[in-house]
């Protein structure tokens, strides 16, 4: 729901104006060969939703092909990502996304026995079902209004001769103390092994398959899982490179966000800024900005009005 301190007209002022600015996140065609580094560009204000999910999820199968097109109608605003879960029955049971699950349990006693499919947007409150993405849209928009400020973050892939190669190449962070650089690699269309059990499509997509992260007060790597190298040779900022497998079509995500030892004391568990680079076909065309004219004027007129009313 809408924060009940925040006047209708700033909700309806980020509604027209995150349809006026409709910003594609940065999608590389599968025809590329990353002979020479690919940057993300620089971002920062796309907002993490995590999906908690499993492969034996007759739900979660049925939801799984609809997220790639809500993701790429939301374009740079939201990085999504699947959590398969070590339960023994899912047919993936990824480590990384274990390690994962880990971080929000400490924020979240809720995700120690959940349902699935289920939505968390920024570490917030987890939303349950098909049913749920109402409530995440909402989340993402409150989220928008709450996290005014936020790290600029930029990357680049290359192709190496065992596989990609991710670079942190500009980290202008807002916060450094009992935080950390992560690097996410999501695996799209990820084939299921035969024999386990489906009740959905021959694949399922953005799941969570490897990640790193650099401690910047140490400029250490404090975790570093089922990837085929993670360094900083100089510091997390300006150096922390991760290696991961030659996948046919992935994501890397960077994200500026709280150490664990931070989430454990209390913090919230939301990031200070994450940047996605996909290498994928794009579910839906480039959004269309034709209205963005006139939708700015409507903005402005309700800005200027709840100026007005509060004098």
């Amino acid at each position: 729901m809408v924060n009940t301190r925040t006047p209708i007209s700033v909700f309806l002022v980020a509604c027209i104006l995150s349809l006026a600015f409709p910003v594609q996140a940065k999608v590389v065609d599968l025809s590329s060969d990353f002979e020479q580094p690919v940057s993300s560009g620089t971002g920062g204000r796309s907002l993490l939703v995590e999906e908690i999910t499993a492969t034996w999820c007759p739900t979660c199968a049925e939801v799984d092909p609809e997220l790639t097109q809500v993701a790429d109608s939301h374009g740079s605003r939201i990085a999504m990502i699947a959590l398969h879960p070590s339960d023994g029955e899912d047919a993936f049971q990824p480590p990384a996304a274990k390690h994962r699950l880990e971080r929000h349990r400490l924020a979240n006693d809720a995700l120690v026995n959940y349902s699935t499919p289920t939505f968390v947007v920024e570490g917030g409150e987890p939303r349950i079902g098909y049913d749920a993405w109402q409530d995440v849209q909402k989340d993402i928009l409150n989220t928008e209004l709450i996290r005014q400020e936020v790290s600029e973050l930029a990357f680049t892939v290359e192709r190496t001769e065992v596989g990609y190669r991710a670079t942190v190449t500009q980290a202008n962070l807002i916060n450094k103390e009992e935080a950390q650089l992560t690097f996410m690699v999501i695996e799209h269309h990820k084939n299921m092994p035969e024999g386990a059990f489906n009740p959905g499509g021959p694949s399922r997509d953005r799941v969570l398959v490897a990640s790193a992260g650099c401690d910047l007060s140490s400029n250490t790597i404090i975790s570093s899982i089922d990837l085929l190298s993670s360094s900083a040779p100089s510091t997390c900022a300006d150096s922390f490179t991760v290696e991961f497998q030659p996948y046919a079509s992935w994501s890397v995500i960077l994200v500026h966000e709280q150490v664990n030892e931070s989430i454990d004391e209390g913090e919230r568990l939301m990031s200070y800024g994450a940047v996605e680079l996909a290498f994928r076909e794009r579910a839906t065309q480039e959004p269309i900005s034709s209205l963005g004219p006139w939708l700015i004027g409507l903005a402005v007129v309700l800005a200027i009005s709840s100026i007005i009313r509060k004098k």
